[in-house]
């Protein structure tokens, strides 16, 4: 008996251990991946002095880029539900960063836009497969294992301003193609060490529809939500950047550390809502997050510099509640789909928000003004809070 139980505390040791591995290996390379995806906010002013840009055609490279990395991630979510190939999540650093940083030396915009296709491939390969085999290998508390995991990625978008701004003033804008390095390390790490976990079961051949049928409801309501709550985010990282220093007079140091810090409260209002979650259920979270961040951003346009920045922080703080609660409960809700549903979420509804949004907003821009394109796209939170009260009151629970 001694035996088999020492034996058995083994066998759980080392699936602990490589599921350790994997945790941490992907999460790190959510944050190097989103780290370079994000770097388009802080970018763009130099692609439009570059290819003397309108701000139109500068949405369009946002949208490009928002398409290429999130619209197309259920096509990959079904691709690793099916092979479970490590090539997915292992190769998304380093072709992620090799082709967004890369498309500031492409000779003309038509190529900066085939780049940034490119490397939104990378992204998109990796988010379904790494949000679901992340916390696949750790027994219990997966909902905090999978904070960690999306959090990482988040804080990754976050810092991107401000690591990108530094480099550009430090080493120049033609060298930051180099700041790619680590993601190809990683990759070459990644590819090394992680393995399919054994709870990610064995290949399948196609959607498991029944199971889908059977929450179709809560699911697209999850996915309209995200869609609203994207509509501000993803537009917000694209531009806030142009907006503080065309509009607001900002140094390109204060917008680029201004959207750092709108972006790392994200990052923590997302350990913050996994953890509400927990305790009062995703519904509430949901709701209180659309209600009580629309106010906090409005308070943005509407109040001096330092109070109004400060809102604009808590009310990201606030939006970015739900980041996490969706992909658990989408998981939870199919887990035999748990790539694919995760890629709805994660990257399908992000994707064609953004890839509507951020044209449309930098065209409005043009006609009018950034400071009313982005302050009228607070409309969506709001109308997400009355559609989040159609969820099921035992959601996340």
């Amino acid at each position: 008996m001694a035996s088999q139980t020492k034996v058995a505390l083994e066998s759980w040791t080392s699936r602990f251990h490589a599921g350790l591995v994997t945790l941490l290996l992907l999460s790190v390379g959510h944050f190097v991946v989103d780290l370079y995806a994000g770097s388009l906010g802080v970018l763009q002013p130099f692609f439009v002095d570059k290819f003397r840009l309108s701000l139109t055609q500068a949405g369009v490279l946002g949208g490009v880029l928002v398409f290429s990395s999130s619209v197309t991630q259920p096509l990959y979510g079904y691709l690793s539900d099916r092979f479970r190939s490590r090539l997915f999540c292992s190769l998304g650093p380093a072709v992620t960063g090799l082709f967004i940083l890369g498309a500031l030396r492409a000779p003309s915009f038509a190529w900066a836009v085939a780049m940034m296709v490119a490397g939104g491939v990378g992204v998109s390969a990796f988010h379904p497969q790494a949000s679901s085999w992340a916390s696949a290998g750790m027994a219990t508390s997966k909902g905090r294992w999978m904070a960690v995991f999306i959090s990482a990625g988040t804080l990754g978008v976050a810092l991107a301003p401000a690591f990108f701004k530094e480099w550009i003033e430090r080493l120049g804008f033609e060298s930051v193609v180099w700041a790619a390095l680590p993601g190809v390390a990683l990759s070459v790490a990644t590819l090394a060490l992680v393995q399919p976990p054994a709870q990610a079961g064995a290949r399948t051949k196609s959607f498991d529809w029944p199971a889908l049928r059977a929450v179709r409801r809560p699911l697209i309501i999850l996915y309209v939500c995200v869609f609203f709550r994207s509509a501000v985010q993803v537009t917000y990282s694209q531009f806030l950047v142009l907006y503080l220093s065309r509009e607001r007079g900002y140094s390109l140091h204060e917008a680029a550390y201004t959207l750092s810090l709108y972006l790392t409260a994200g990052a923590v209002g997302g350990f913050i809502g996994g953890h509400l979650s927990d305790r009062f259920g995703a519904k509430r979270v949901i709701m209180h997050s659309f209600l009580w961040s629309v106010p906090l951003m409005a308070m943005f346009y509407l109040t001096p510099a330092g109070f109004g920045v400060a809102a604009l922080v808590l009310g990201g703080l606030v939006l970015l509640f739900t980041i996490p609660v969706n992909v658990i409960v989408a998981q939870d809700l199919v887990p035999s789909q748990a790539a694919t549903v995760s890629a709805l979420l994660m990257g399908f509804a992000w994707g064609t928000s953004g890839m509507i949004f951020v044209p449309l907003t930098g065209w409005v821009a043009d006609r009018l003004s950034l400071h009313v394109a982005l302050s009228g796209l607070l409309v969506f939170p709001a109308l997400g809070f009355f559609l989040a009260r159609m969820l099921p009151e035992e959601l996340g629970r």
